[in-house]
């Protein structure tokens, strides 16, 4: 019986015992029917009456040799499915309160070593955005880092969703939302639009201020924490932002409509279900912003966070804070324009020249050559060699020679700068630059592009 169970699994492409049970009844008639098997009636009568699982312990040994065995399907952790996920479609208008978090990495173009990383939060209902940076990523220097950031929240945090970074995804971030009564979601793996509120302000704001520069140390962690203290200022009471109202899809024709551009403040306000506390708060502090002055003071934070990237010198920890001139700050806004790009952290990063990779082997004689060319910049570079040639044959390096041996014969004459490259140039077309040259007037040893 064995063996005939084995012939038909093989037969069956060596399928699952659950697809094997269901085939056999197809399978075992057409193989005899085809001459294929010839079973007495009692074990024909036994491989239709057993079950998937038997099938699958009996076949157990011959899966295990042949390297079919039981697939290994992932499966989440406890701990994570602990969490519910919540797609972008679930949230239903929630009050304010209830945020979605994630962590903008600035690591620079090379993401190894040590970075900091800057935690941001969004709100759903009115776009309200916190930022602080995270020097390492850890869960319990993540709850300390959260704790600072919901103090100066006008609301009460409800609700978080996160990604399933494994920074979230912990027993240390789930018990403390389990202790501060606040309701933990996560999104779909490698599903970026569940959090498209976080997301979009990520490069709105966090790249918009900070830029793609490589921030690592205490120093510039302080610096980044004291710029997000005045950029939330600006971007929650002044900047106003879309929030979207409805989507309708027809075809592949999708069509989106917006309320009102307005300010996470006014928002707020604006929202039925923020109590009377919280309105006289936010306009009690919004009243006595100016925001030329929180702009100005964001740009000096921006050359400062620059300066200490670029510098290779300690700086003080605790250095006094220069004024900002808010007057020539403000002088400067109507032709800032000019200038194009004013934030010091978008302006690219100069690299050094690289130089040669290999020795200069007209180094010892560049004095020469240069008082030559200086006294009649119309000699080619072959006119040179030869010059140099005739002064001491010991005097012209032999690679040289040789290339420029080679590229006398087919008629190509270079300036001393090109020595050490000298491309191939067609017959056609270095008659048709004698020819410019004639029509033109220009003297030999002129270059024509």
């Amino acid at each position: 019986m064995r063996e005939a169970l084995i012939v038909l699994w093989e037969a069956s492409d060596r399928i699952s015992g659950k697809r094997l049970k269901a085939m056999i009844p197809t399978l075992l008639p057409a193989m005899e029917r085809h001459g294929h098997l010839d079973l007495d009636p009692e074990i024909r009568a036994t491989l239709f009456a057993m079950s998937s699982a038997t099938i699958d312990r009996a076949l157990a040994p011959q899966r295990e040799r042949s390297g079919s065995g039981k697939r290994r399907r992932w499966s989440p952790s406890v701990l994570r499915r602990s969490i519910p996920v919540r797609t972008f479609s679930d949230w239903n208008d929630p009050p304010p309160g209830f945020i979605e978090v994630d962590l903008v990495a600035h690591s620079g173009p090379v993401a190894s070593g040590s970075f900091i990383q800057t935690l941001v939060l969004t709100d759903i209902a009115t776009g309200w955005t916190e930022c602080a940076p995270l020097l390492v990523r850890e869960q319990t220097l993540l709850i300390g880092v959260l704790r600072e950031v919901r103090a100066p929240m006008p609301f009460s945090l409800l609700g978080s969703d996160s990604d399933n970074d494994s920074v979230f995804i912990n027993e240390v971030v789930r018990d403390y939302c389990l202790s501060e009564r606040i309701v933990f979601t996560r999104c779909r793996p490698y599903r970026k639009n569940d959090q498209a509120h976080v997301e979009q302000k990520n490069g709105a704001i966090v790249r918009q201020i900070v830029g793609y520069r490589r921030f690592e140390g205490l120093a510039a962690a302080r610096e980044l924490a004291a710029l997000y203290a005045r950029t939330r200022l600006f971007v929650n009471a002044f900047q106003p932002s879309f929030k979207l109202a409805e989507k309708e899809r027809d075809g592949a024709r999708v069509r989106k409509r917006y309320h009102a551009p307005a300010t996470p403040c006014d928002r707020l306000l604006a929202d039925t279900r923020t109590s009377e506390e919280i309105r006289h708060r936010v306009e009690a502090v919004r009243v006595h912003l100016d925001p030329v002055r929180l702009l100005a003071e964001i740009r000096s934070g921006q050359k400062a966070l620059v300066a200490i990237t670029e510098s290779t010198l300690a700086l003080p920890v605790d250095a006094p804070a220069a004024p900002i001139p808010v007057a020539d700050f403000l002088a400067g806004l109507r032709t800032a324009w000019r200038m194009g790009e004013v934030r010091s952290t978008a302006q690219p990063i100069l690299k050094s020249k690289r130089g040669r990779r290999r020795p200069d082997p007209l180094i010892a004689v560049n004095d020469d050559l240069r008082s030559w060319f200086e006294a009649d910049p119309a000699q080619t570079g072959n006119e040179l060699l030869l010059r140099l040639q005739t002064s001491g044959p010991d005097r012209t390096p032999t690679d040289c020679s040789e290339r420029y041996r080679a590229a006398s014969r087919s008629g190509v004459a270079r300036s001393p700068a090109s020595w050490c490259s000298v491309p191939r140039i067609s017959r056609k077309r270095w008659r048709s630059r004698e020819h410019m040259r004639e029509a033109t007037g220009s003297p030999p040893g002129s270059i024509i592009r």
